[in-house]
């Protein structure tokens, strides 16, 4: 139980030296491919981040979904690019390959889909490599370069807020 502890408090540490190193790039770029993390237990219909890519002008594998769960078993029962807690190391190293990989990838745009204040999820929003991320509303403004406030089971309003801004800041056409 102690070490359970210090591990968290390890990967708290690690989540706000990267939140530290952070800088702001102003890249112009448009939107050509984009991630989804999300929490299974705050969405279970991850079919919705597909009919995302046809809003934002995409192909359908142009988006790659990643879910998160709070148990080993919730996670092999219930998505093929499942994480849990068990893929975190001492100070936030991710031990799970296929998480690695997506982690690495330059997202042109990266979406956190989730409401929960849990350490691992926000960890990995903060390792992501994406040039621009919006989430849903969260208690960290730091993680985000946009936040839409809405809420998780309101993907339909996200989804047009997502895409009037991103037409905006022109990511998209």
């Amino acid at each position: 139980m102690i070490l359970k502890g210090f591990k968290e408090k390890s990967i708290k540490n690690k989540f706000n030296t990267i939140l530290k190193a952070q800088s702001v790039t102003n890249k112009n770029h448009t939107v050509k491919n984009v991630g989804v993390i999300f929490n299974i237990e705050e969405v279970d219909d991850f079919e919705m981040f597909k009919s995302l890519a046809d809003s934002l002008g995409l192909l359908p594998n142009a988006v790659q979904v990643i879910a998160y769960a709070n148990n080993e078993k919730d996670a092999a029962f219930s998505w093929n690019t499942c994480f849990h807690s068990k893929d975190f190391g001492w100070h936030g190293k991710i031990t799970n390959v296929e998480l690695e990989t997506f982690l690495n990838t330059e997202f042109d745009l990266l979406i956190s889909y989730y409401c929960e204040d849990i350490l691992r999820l926000k960890l990995l929003t903060a390792y992501s490599k994406a040039k621009f991320k919006v989430s849903i509303f969260q208690l960290d403004k730091r993680l985000n370069d946009l936040i839409i406030e809405t809420k998780v089971n309101e993907f339909d309003d996200f989804k047009s807020e997502l895409v009037k801004y991103l037409k905006v800041f022109n990511k998209i056409q």
